[in-house]
């Protein structure tokens, strides 16, 4: 409407003003109801032909979408293993902080498991100090034995040297008994012997080895209980938690509920433009955003990246093959939107509905000192036009609560 009244100013008007002070035509008389579309036919196709074309420069020059949305991402709370609620520290649309405890689950099993391991550490232990006064012992025993190794030679020799002053004097049978013994002295030294170094062995390699492993599972059974303890993982609130004590939480078939982080939707708006604007829409654009949730109010942003795909022809790979007529719906250009000035979102919820209109800038070419003229009026006019989309814009500032409350039966 904006656009006719404007062209009816160019074309309409001059040409009633040229019959009625040139050619003396007034209304009422030469201009009636029945004569008006053939007095001014020439200024009324003019104005629609105008009118169409203005239209059309300025929702493609300057495109215009109502399907901007200020997109967030939500956390599920889940637990990293599933078991029975045993205490719950929040409630329902609790602010949280990250790292603060949500609920706990029920963690006897896993207890039960860590006292096992620290019993094994100290069974390690005890064995250590045992094995040490064994080692104690082994060091006796092997004096003992050597001990009665060096008797035994000693006595072995005496009576060697009597039979050979004097055959009569000692047996045969007893030297050979005598030497039998200090053979066996002289094993039972070597073992004495291989058993300390067995219990050396034991003590520098096999026992801390099994102690730590034992503190390797102390650790694990740690960990384990640590995961019965659920925390935030990101500064939020707390949606959809209904937990109480007894309740059944497994991470693959029943969440706990849902954490909003804070920023959530508050940092940029994600905008859906028309196929035919992919050659306008560009990174850097300035775009006018106003929202359902904060009336009244213009929201300068600019588009910080424009997405180089369209999600509708996307597809996944199956056992049928695709038919491109089942994307009914073409599609649209995505585009990120951020907010040029700080606190540009604030009061707008997650979520929430918005209109935005995006504005071409011609002012670095229009710098150039290559362009001609025809090119320069055009950039002219393209960048002059805008100013009517941003009155738009305005007016559907001002009517979108009489358009939502009013004319959609709130």
């Amino acid at each position: 409407m904006l656009e006719l009244l404007l062209c009816s100013m160019l074309t309409i008007f001059p040409d009633y003003l040229f019959r009625r002070y040139v050619q003396d035509k007034r209304i009422g008389r030469e201009i009636t109801f029945y004569s008006v579309w053939f007095e001014l036919r020439w200024g009324i196709t003019a104005c629609l032909i105008l009118t169409v074309s203005l239209i059309t420069l300025i929702f493609y020059f300057h495109p215009a979408t109502t399907a901007v949305t200020a997109v967030f991402r939500t956390v599920t709370i889940l637990p990293e293993t599933g078991g029975r609620v045993a205490e719950v520290f929040v409630g329902l649309n609790d602010k949280v902080e990250a790292g603060q405890p949500l609920f706990r689950l029920d963690s006897s099993q896993q207890e039960a498991v860590h006292e096992s391991a620290r019993r094994t550490i100290a069974e390690v232990d005890a064995a250590t100090e045992v094995a040490r006064s064994e080692l104690a012992v082994a060091d006796g025993q092997i004096r003992q034995a050597e001990s009665a190794h060096r008797d035994a030679l000693a006595e072995l020799e005496t009576k060697t040297e009597l039979r050979r002053r004097n055959p009569n004097t000692v047996p045969l049978r007893e030297l050979e008994r005598l030497r039998d013994v200090a053979e066996g002295q002289q094993g039972a030294a070597e073992a004495a012997l291989a058993n300390k170094q067995a219990l050396q062995t034991k003590i520098a390699s096999l026992l801390p080895a099994q102690k730590a492993s034992a503190e390797a599972a102390l650790a694990q059974a740690q960990v384990e209980i640590d995961k019965t303890l659920v925390r935030a993982g990101v500064t939020g609130t707390v949606q959809q938690f209904t937990l109480r004590p007894g309740d059944v939480v497994n991470p693959m078939l029943r969440p706990a509920g849902i954490l909003v982080p804070a920023e959530a939707g508050r940092l940029a708006l994600v905008a859906g433009f028309g196929q035919i604007e992919a050659q306008v829409i560009k990174t850097g654009m300035i775009t006018e955003v106003i929202c359902i949730g904060k009336p009244f109010t213009v929201i300068p942003m600019v588009v910080t990246q424009v997405q180089d795909a369209i999600a509708s022809g996307q597809f996944r790979p199956t056992d049928q093959l695709i038919d491109v007529t089942q994307t009914a719906r073409p599609g649209t250009i995505t585009a990120f939107l951020e907010p040029l000035y700080a606190g540009g979102l604030e009061g707008v919820p997650p979520g929430g509905s918005c209109i935005a209109n995006a504005y071409t800038n011609n002012h670095d070419e229009l710098e150039s000192d290559n362009l001609g003229t025809p090119r320069w009026l055009f950039l002219h006019m393209v960048d002059t036009v805008g100013i009517v989309h941003a009155a738009i814009l305005r007016i559907q500032a001002l009517l979108l609560p009489v358009q939502t409350l009013v004319l959609t039966g709130h």
